[in-house]
């Protein structure tokens, strides 16, 4: 189960502030409390932050080393020298490099660019120096994105005859090279330290060239979203303004990738653009996304594009490929720790960060995942919010060949013969260092649904763009029971539902329509939106989570029991292991990972004293976490992969007579929803009557239901008992969605595997 907390609480104190501080901006007040929980706490901050513009960047010659590096650019250009621009392979670098050539070429330099492949690795080599020396032989060399912690490789150029200046923003390493550094990290006059490597060259364009270079904030704002680094303080401002440039006058490299109609937004960055840059470099092309940022042939920049596109959709199947595959391997091992370690020799070190994240993400935990190459693991580490990978690791270094990174990423390198130990170690050290709620999913939210959410506060919203990396888009919740849902489409994913006066879409929510129909209490977590229709504004809700209330699954009898139904009516695929109530309550004692404990009745739990330790799901499990716990009344199609042991703690005859847990201490076989059903003909042809008299008007099984029982008055559950039982016997179908009668077809009720698994437990 994930738990929802409010992203900042404030003390009274604070609070009086916000209530000042909203006055004197004309803000709402609930736009303050989320500026003010960010760390915008004054009234000169929120003005800038509200109002992005490039009238708040910082001058360039605050940073160290700017003036000499301008003084030696000049220096070059006078005399004419050779110049090379060295970047980095993924989105940032090729942004930095297309920057910083541009640049030097309005400054009167026609520079040479060379960027790595994946498979040179990160930063300066070398063997890469001495290529790049017998092709162009430069007496300047200029890095971005990388650099900082190339001390021996600065010398080595240096011993070649170039001058070298080095442009980065990575973290400084203890021996900083022997050149003139530009790094947003040093401890100088510099008040921000989060640019991003193109962020850092724009910043030397504009030394070299002032307000002229702005004409680039287009590549620096692409990057600046692409590297995940903090939407705030001057990158805030350099994004807002690169997005004006690009939703104005988009330059024809990337023009390709947007749909004109739509306004370009920062999420347009991250997931239309920026995948497409970062797919050059991942499947071993870096220069097809360096040459298309610097190409001005409309001809070759339509097919340099297309190429992106295809190396991008063929990025996505292999990381699906490596996807599926990762988690082949967690569902066949199981999953007992806190932490998935995994390798492979077929996967491709270029998707392993990218699947890492997701695995992370999804069940809550980090992940390692490793390409094998002979007895040499070489694997990338993403992590969670609250587990800092780098501090781990760093624990256990002395198992690891080589590691690099930061609290949420990191590249580790390890023998074969270590992988075990490494596995080890980290699970101790995160044991020690972390507790249970550390891996538990968290929403954060800003607030709960209520009268003060007016029309100028979803406005008021709308300014915080552009959202991203520290500046999370707000989310809000609302307190639920029953809600109406409407399916958008027949056999649709999507729902549309309503709350009080607010519209909600609730994208692939169809899975938990039975949830938002119950009556047990839930919360839904959505951000607002205003849309436009037909010149008029609309104010809208998209639902981007469900959290409901376990200690109350009770209150859903009736969705329990057609869970029940499904149970009976699919069988189970799966050996059922023997183990005593003994077993069973020490395993609910003791918690951790790896468990799923399944029944299909309520009152099952109440029978096991320790299942008040347990988190209990309904239907499908909430989040991936894989936390020992109870699913209650599991869909057909839930999603179990992960946990290590599968406990099913009642059922009846009916499934093959396999041994359940609740046989093996003498309780009752019979489901609590057996007594809402009748095997009684007469009540199953009245149900039949009904469909039939309303034939072809039913739009899926819930209409139908719902006729029925305001008909006949019967039970929801045995009306769903009597349609599964006629669809098991053709004598109905869901013919484009519809419910409908199969004419011509005669059938007895003993031909349902349904009806005789409850005619015989309710004869028993």
């Amino acid at each position: 189960m994930k738990r929802i907390l409010p992203e900042f609480v404030f003390s009274d104190e604070q609070l009086n502030i916000i209530r000042r501080l909203a006055k004197e901006c004309n803000l709402c007040e609930n736009t303050v409390r989320i500026l003010y929980g960010r760390g915008i706490c004054d009234e000169d901050s929120i003005q800038k932050f509200m109002h992005p513009s490039k009238s708040h960047f910082i001058s360039p010659f605050k940073m160290q080393g700017m003036r000499e590096a301008v003084e030696l650019i000049k220096r070059a250009r006078d005399e004419e020298w050779e110049v090379v621009v060295y970047g980095d392979y993924d989105a940032d670098g090729i942004c930095a490099s297309t920057i910083m050539a541009n640049v030097l070429r309005d400054f009167g330099i026609e520079a040479n660019i060379c960027v790595p492949e994946r498979q040179n690795g990160y930063g300066l080599s070398v063997t890469l120096i001495d290529e790049i020396f017998d092709e162009f032989f430069p007496q300047l060399f200029i890095t971005v994105d990388c650099g900082i912690s190339c001390a021996k490789e600065v010398e080595y150029i240096k011993e070649l005859g170039a001058e070298v200046i080095i442009t980065d923003h990575h973290e400084l390493p203890d021996t900083i090279p022997d050149c003139i550094c530009i790094n947003p990290k040093f401890n100088d006059g510099y008040i921000y330290d989060n640019l991003c490597g193109a962020g850092v060259a724009f910043k030397v364009g504009c030394a070299l060239l002032g307000e002229a270079a702005y004409k680039y904030l287009d590549f620096a704002a692409i990057a600046t979203v692409a590297d995940s680094v903090p939407l705030t303080g001057e990158n805030r401002d350099i994004v807002y303004e690169g997005l004006n440039l690009i939703n104005k006058t988009p330059s024809d490299c990337y023009i390709q990738f947007l749909n004109k109609q739509d306004s370009v937004t920062s999420q347009t960055l991250a997931f239309t653009i920026a995948p497409k840059i970062n797919a050059a470099g991942r499947m071993g092309d870096a220069k097809a996304a360096l040459t298309l940022f610097n190409e001005h042939d409309k001809t070759k920049i339509f097919d340099l594009s297309a190429k992106l596109t295809a190396y991008n959709l063929e990025r996505q199947k292999c990381c699906d490929e490596l996807y599926s595959s990762a988690k082949q391997m967690i569902k066949d091992a199981g999953r007992t720790g806190r932490v998935i370690m995994l390798y492979n020799e077929s996967w491709n070190s270029g998707f392993v960060g990218i699947v890492a994240a997701r695995i992370a993400e999804e069940f809550s935990c980090p992940t390692i995942l490793f390409v094998k190459n002979g007895d040499t693991l070489k694997g990338s580490a993403r992590s969670i919010e609250n587990v800092n990978i780098f501090e781990a690791l760093k624990a256990c270094e002395s198992y690891i060949a080589e590691f690099g990174g930061h609290s949420q990423a990191a590249g580790v390198n390890v023998k074969l013969e270590n992988f075990d130990n490494l596995n080890n170690a980290l699970e101790e050290f995160l044991s020690n260092h972390y507790v249970q709620g550390d891996f538990v999913p968290t929403v954060f939210v800003n607030g709960s649904l209520d009268a003060s959410y007016s029309e100028k506060f979803v406005k008021e919203l709308e300014l915080l763009e552009p959202f991203g990396v520290g500046n999370r888009r707000p989310m809000f919740e609302i307190d639920a029971r029953s809600i109406s849902t409407r399916v958008l489409k027949p056999q649709g994913l999507h729902l549309s539902l309503k709350s009080g006066n607010l519209e909600l879409m609730y994208f692939g929510g169809a899975k938990y329509k039975k949830i938002l129909e119950s009556g047990i209490p839930k919360k839904l977590i959505f951000e607002y939106n205003v849309s436009t229709f037909r010149g008029k504004e609309y104010i809208k809700g998209f639902v981007r989570d469900l959290i409901y209330d376990s200690s109350s699954l009770q209150l859903a009898s009736d969705e329990i029991a057609i869970g029940g139904i499904n149970a009976l009516s699919n069988g189970l695929n799966q050996p059922v292991e023997s183990i005593s109530k003994l077993e069973i309550e020490q395993l609910m004692a003791r918690g951790g990972i790896g468990t799923l404990f399944v029944c299909w009745q309520f009152s099952t739990i109440n029978k096991f004293e320790n299942a008040s330790n347990l988190n209990v799901d309904i239907f499908n499990p909430s989040a991936k976490s894989n936390l020992t716990q109870i699913l209650l009344a599991p869909d057909s199609d839930a999603d179990l992969s992960g946990y290590k042991r599968i406990i099913y703690l009642d059922g009846n005859e009916s499934f093959v007579n396999r041994n359940f847990a609740s046989k093996l201490y003498d309780e009752a076989l019979v489901p609590d929803y057996i007594n809402k059903l009748t095997c009684e003909r007469q009540a199953l042809v009245n149900i039949f009557m009904g469909i039939s008299a309303n034939c072809g008007n039913f739009n899926g099984c819930d209409a139908a239901e719902t006729a029925i029982i305001n008909s006949w008055n019967y039970e929801k559950p045995l009306v769903y008992f009597a349609i599964k039982v006629f669809e098991q016997l053709g004598i109905i179908s869901y013919a484009n969605g519809k419910l409908e009668i199969v004419r011509g077809v005669k059938s007895k009720l003993e031909n349902s595997a349904l009806y005789n698994a409850v005619d015989s437990i309710i004869k028993r």
